[in-house]
């Protein structure tokens, strides 16, 4: 069964999945960071907890926290049912069955929600969304995509992911995306085509293999360099 999605879906993740999904060194964690549609990602108050920079973009932060609990309550019982029919689409390794999974997604989204009225004070939640981010050229060192771009292939078009990545490139001196497989699995259609249109700009972009991998063949990356 494959699955549908028709919206975007507020899904978090965790620091310690970030930092394998994007291959973050020391160093890199160390730099300013911006994540695109971070959604109810734990990354961003566990950066602060230990000290660093990280500035989250995402459609969701217009609402109230308790509105956005709303909506991962509604969306949960979705995303796990979709889950639990498409079983052989996972790598049932490091999270062993569905009802972990739903553990591990909700303990990082409930850190999100109770960070989320403070970080929105201190401006680390920032209502915006790609493709227009309202930051000076070169603010961050790396922006990110989780489970945005390429993931949501039959929802965004192409038009949109070369606007996005346009933008990312604008406010960032990196940008990283993961992963580069749609929902169902598949290596996005476009992906050879993002790569062969940054590559005609002059932009050095790469895949490279990553120490995490969850949907089965989902452990690649994309790097576009934005260096002077």
């Amino acid at each position: 069964m494959a699955f549908l999605y028709k919206n975007i879906v507020p899904w978090g993740r965790s620091y310690d999945e970030y930092r394998c999904m994007f291959s973050m060194t020391d160093h890199d964690l160390n730099l300013k960071i911006l994540g695109c549609g971070d959604g109810p990602a734990s990354f961003n108050c566990e950066m602060y907890k230990k000290g660093r920079i990280a500035v989250s973009i995402d459609p969701i932060y217009q609402f109230s926290a308790k509105q956005i609990e709303q909506r991962i309550n509604e969306t949960y019982k979705e995303v796990i049912g979709q889950t639990s029919q498409n079983t052989d689409k996972f790598i049932w390794k490091n999270i062993s069955s569905v009802e972990e999974l739903g553990k591990i997604r909700m303990s990082a989204m409930r850190k999100f929600l109770d960070d989320y009225e403070k970080g929105r004070k201190q401006s680390r939640y920032i209502f915006a969304e790609l493709p227009k981010l309202p930051f000076k050229d070169n603010d961050f060192d790396i922006a990110l995509s989780s489970h945005f771009l390429f993931l949501y292939t039959d929802n965004l078009s192409l038009e949109f992911h070369i606007k996005a990545i346009n933008e990312m490139c604008r406010v960032a001196k990196q940008v990283r995306i993961f992963p580069l497989l749609d929902v169902n699995g598949f290596r996005s259609s476009y992906v050879d085509q993002v790569k062969r249109i940054f590559h005609e700009k002059g932009k050095p972009i790469t895949e490279e293999n990553v120490d995490y991998e969850f949907q089965k063949g989902g452990n690649r990356m994309l790097i576009i360099n934005n260096y002077d």
